[in-house]
């Protein structure tokens, strides 16, 4: 028996996918398929054999009116993906979705241009079906989500409301994380987690732990990690530990970002992206203005679940978005986003050097910590690399 692990990355509207070699931290590109729309999200079923994509139209000055569910067979041999069904129309982007532990149910957030939450049934093909009608018309999905995520039961779905920063004379939108009975694809209240009313709290990802009842959760505009213990289908309504995710959080950058959380298969680590991309006027040129861009990782008190801070690892790249760990625990992949210009950190006769959006391999270390090994560097264009994951395929004989 053998375990083969499948990378895609998605570029615009292209979606590639790539053949990864654990042991030897490679990537073999093979196939690229064109998707309905620029792609948002996707989520693997927990079978691995199908792949469910969220796209859209939206961007920069565009409207958010050709938005769409697609599910994709993964071929268990190759990785490959081919289109499987009809897809479903959303209303709106759908800004992240994941499937509910049971595979029955997709579950997508929507941010703009109001909050809401669509569940799409799973047939027992794999194939979508319409989103589910949905009796509670009144739910409170609160200002900005970012994240929808069901609990590891999956008798609840969670929307990490971010909210947003005062800006421009407008004071700041509270952030929370809100909890709702998921009950055969139905929605009902149930409760909201909003230390300090969401003042000050801007939760952007969160995810559990494998084993004990221990969430995780990045805070994307204080750039800090909440551990909270899990009853039930809730959290606790106080973090149980807080930390910071800079190496110097006492000198902030502009545009200076909590995002994406991933705990390791093995219930030892937990890993958080810091990103930055703010630019400043260098000989006449925008060029990124050194905010970090790394991974904090940290090592979990088996007990307790409590984080310590263990590495700042560089990821050798500019605004990571998504990343991901492949099913043993032993590789790490990042995907940025777009190119940038920078500095020259050699010094040397070009003042200004281009980074292109990539794919960064670090390799995981026994102890958790991280070690950076290549990059493959990913054309984008006019478009971004939006998102990247790993799926371990079903073994194959």
């Amino acid at each position: 028996m053998s375990s083969k692990v499948a990378l895609y990355s998605a570029v615009g509207s292209a979606l590639t996918h790539f053949e990864v070699d654990v042991q030897r931290a490679t990537l073999t590109q093979r196939a690229t398929i064109q998707t309905p729309a620029n792609v948002q999200y996707a989520w693997p079923h927990p079978s691995r054999r199908y792949l469910y994509v969220a796209t859209s139209n939206r961007g920069p000055g565009l409207k958010s009116d050709y938005n769409h569910l697609s599910a994709f067979k993964i071929d268990p041999h190759t990785g490959a993906l081919s289109p499987h069904g009809e897809s479903q129309t959303h209303y709106a982007r759908a800004v992240h979705i994941c499937v509910e532990p049971q595979g029955q149910y997709v579950l997508s957030g929507h941010n703009l241009p109001r909050p809401g939450l669509t569940i799409n049934p799973i047939a027992a093909d794999g194939r979508l079906a319409p989103a589910v009608a949905q009796r509670h018309a009144d739910l409170d999905f609160g200002i900005y989500p970012h994240q929808v995520m069901s609990t590891p039961s999956g008798r609840a779905a969670i929307i990490i409301d971010r909210g947003n920063d005062a800006a421009k004379g407008k004071p700041e939108d509270p952030g929370a994380l809100r909890f709702y009975h998921l009950d055969r694809g139905q929605l009902s209240p149930f409760c909201a987690v909003a230390p300090n009313w969401g003042y000050g709290f801007g939760p952007r990802h969160l995810d559990f732990h494998p084993t004990q009842p221990w969430l995780y959760v990045s805070l994307e505009r204080q750039n800090q990690l909440y551990m909270y213990h899990m009853v039930g289908d809730v959290c606790a309504t106080d973090a149980s530990f807080v930390r910071s995710t800079l190496a110097n959080p006492h000198q902030v950058m502009p545009r200076q970002l909590a995002g994406t959380i991933h705990a390791h298969p093995n219930g030892r680590f937990v890993y958080v992206m810091n990103r930055a991309d703010s630019s400043v006027d260098f000989h006449g040129q925008h060029v990124f203005n050194g905010g970090e861009n790394s991974i904090a990782v940290f090592a979990l008190d088996p007990h307790t679940g409590e984080p310590t801070l263990i590495q700042h690892a560089q990821i050798q790249n500019i605004h990571v978005r998504t990343f991901s760990i492949d099913p043993s625990g032993q590789l790490l992949i990042t995907g940025s986003i777009e190119p940038h210009k920078m500095r020259n950190p050699d010094g040397g006769s070009t003042a200004i050097i281009d980074m292109p959006a990539a794919l960064s391999l670090m390799r995981i270390g026994a102890d958790g910590r991280l070690t950076f090994l290549s990059r493959v560097d990913i054309p984008t264009g006019d478009q971004q690399q939006y998102w990247t994951g790993m799926v371990g395929l079903p073994q194959t004989a």
